[in-house]
């Protein structure tokens, strides 16, 4: 039975799926269908698959970057000494990283096992809900806030984790091969975005309550109307962070299944060449004749070149040495990334009492006001300008170029640092301190995203992203929990109140230096398509439908690699 014609396509948006038609051979469909996305010119739809992937890693780094000002607000508010426990600051912080690894390994798997499409909006829901709750937790005698503050920042950081491997691999699959790397660097910049908002919303809500915060001297003295401000504070400035969330749902939620999953793991022939057109015209999916669809898909199952996904599978493609090296180059670069990426956190109250925005003010507003103005001027210096300059480099210089040149100039930064720290004027260690921001964005920070969003095959893409990510949380982990601890390591003194720093800095530049190794293991990946880089090409496209009965292809897979 012939498949039947669908009506629709204009100037801007070309019905791919009524070309294809004469076509039999599912493999010869998927090939030229594919190869439409990838050749396709950037249009529109390409900006609305940025934002709307952008916006929930807006969200995230929004709701990250929040820990810091949200501890500072609840230790003046529920502490008597203005500020909390090490241990309980600790505990806040590494409880985001810690639930993170389970939404990155969770869903990176779903998403490959069930699909992009089901998965995709689920973590956001997470987000929103673990956002409210946190926004609107309080203590009593028997329940303290840091540990219910503790359970929903656990809660929101598995969405964050399962935005992770979604979000890149969902803008990898749509995207053009010309301008894959910066439609998924653009959405990874939106952390830069979501850090410097975060400030912005600290700066307005602090002008805000200016009257009650100012009759303050200083935190420990923060009581009455000081401290219902700030309690009004940091709860507005955690629940703005569901704002922009609510906003994307419906987008993420209507968003139509990536054609090389339907393709490659549904191995659904008519509804993916369908979806194509459906996504370049911006309608939620395709919809193929029924009878005809069901016929392709029956036909796909036994004629399709590539492997089903399975356990055994899945063993078989890791333990080939150049797949599983591959994935401990993505997971091993990432790992080695954020344990100086996170740690380098630590850092922040001597960088701010550089650039004289330290809690060295009258009150308790001038503390808060100057603590806002300092990460607003940390973020703008370095991070944001870092993050657009990767993504207007990268299908130009490429991703392998980047983080390889990335990795060798911040370990050089931070064997300056750390061998030095102690002769180094506030001026040089500021200026040290925002290049180091700058090459984390514009080098491995950026390229650890978008590489396991392209080089592994479709039915393991996400998994495998997934497994690259939660990585580099384990040693986000390991950078804020065990490494940049031992800053405290001997006598401390008005002089060194962190007599260890240096050390600290000195391992840093080691994991940098083990991120160089690391990156020998990836390809470069700029202009290639996916299935070239994956090992799924498909086999030479043909003039005409192949005779009834002949093979009439070649019947190279990634079997054969």
């Amino acid at each position: 039975m012939a498949a039947q014609k669908t009506s629709g396509g204009n100037n801007a948006y070309h019905n791919f799926h009524n070309d294809f038609l004469h076509i039999q051979d599912p493999n010869e469909r998927r090939r030229l269908a594919l190869a439409e996305i990838d050749k396709a010119p950037f249009g529109w739809y390409h900006v609305r698959a940025c934002v709307v992937a952008g916006i929930g890693f807006f969200t995230d780094s929004y709701d990250i970057f929040a820990v810091s000002l949200l501890n500072v607000m609840l230790g003046i508010v529920y502490y008597p000494s203005g500020s909390l426990p090490a241990s309980s600051d600790s505990a806040i912080k590494l409880s985001t990283s810690a639930g993170t690894v389970i939404g990155q390994l969770a869903f990176g798997y779903l998403a490959d096992h069930v699909g992009r499409k089901r998965m995709y909006g689920l973590e956001l829901i997470i987000i929103i809900f673990a956002t409210l709750g946190q926004a609107l937790a309080s203590g009593s005698p028997s329940v303290n806030i840091v540990g219910l503050i503790i359970f929903w920042r656990v809660l929101l950081g598995v969405g964050i984790g399962g935005d992770y491997p979604l979000s890149s691999i969902i803008t990898s699959e749509f995207a053009t091969t010309k301008w894959r790397g910066a439609m998924m660097g653009a959405v990874f910049a939106m952390q830069g975005i979501g850090q410097m908002v975060c400030a912005f919303v600290m700066l307005f809500i602090t002008l805000g309550f200016k009257e009650q915060l100012s009759a303050s001297p200083n935190y420990a003295n923060c009581d009455g109307y000081c401290a219902i401000a700030v309690d009004k504070m940091w709860r507005t400035l955690i629940g703005f962070g569901a704002v922009p969330a609510c906003i994307a749902l419906y987008y993420r939620l209507t968003i139509p299944e990536t054609p090389r999953y339907t393709f490659d793991v549904s191995r659904d022939v008519e509804k993916a060449a369908d979806d194509v057109k459906a996504y370049m015209s911006g309608r939620p999916e395709g919809q193929p004749d029924d009878v005809t669809r069901i016929q392709a898909r029956e036909a796909a199952q036994t004629q399709m070149n590539i492997p089903k996904a399975s356990w055994s599978d899945f063993v078989r493609h890791y333990s080939i040495p150049k797949n599983g090296l591959l994935l401990f180059g993505t997971a091993g670069s990432w790992f080695a990334l954020d344990v100086a990426f996170y740690g380098l956190s630590l850092n922040n109250a001597t960088i701010l009492q550089v650039i004289g925005y330290s809690n060295n003010g009258t009150s308790t507003y001038d503390n808060l006001y100057n603590t806002a103005i300092g990460n607003l001027i940390i973020v703008l210096a370095g991070a944001v300008p870092g993050y657009w300059v990767a993504v207007a480099t990268l299908d130009t210089l490429g991703r392998k170029t980047i983080q390889m040149g990335g990795f060798i100039i911040l370990t050089i930064l931070f064997v300056i640092m750390g061998f030095a720290y102690w002769h180094l004027s506030g001026n040089a260690l500021l200026a040290i301190y925002v290049l180091a921001q700058f090459f984390f964005n514009f080098g491995p920070n950026t390229t650890t995203f978008i590489v396991p969003g392209e080089v592994f095959p479709t039915r393991y893409r996400s998994t495998s992203h997934g497994i690259s990510a939660a990585s580099g949380k384990i040693g986000s982990i390991i950078g804020q929990g065990a490494i940049a601890t031992l800053r405290l390591r001997g006598t401390v003194t008005h002089d060194r109140p962190a007599p260890w720093i240096d050390h600290v800095l000195e391992i840093y530049a080691l994991f940098m230096l083990l991120g160089v190794f690391t990156t020998f293991f990836i390809p470069e990946t700029k202009r290639k398509t996916l299935e070239e880089l994956s090992g799924e090409d498909q086999p030479l496209p043909v003039p005409v439908a192949p005779e009834p009965g002949s093979s009439g292809h070649n019947t190279k897979t990634a079997e054969s690699l």
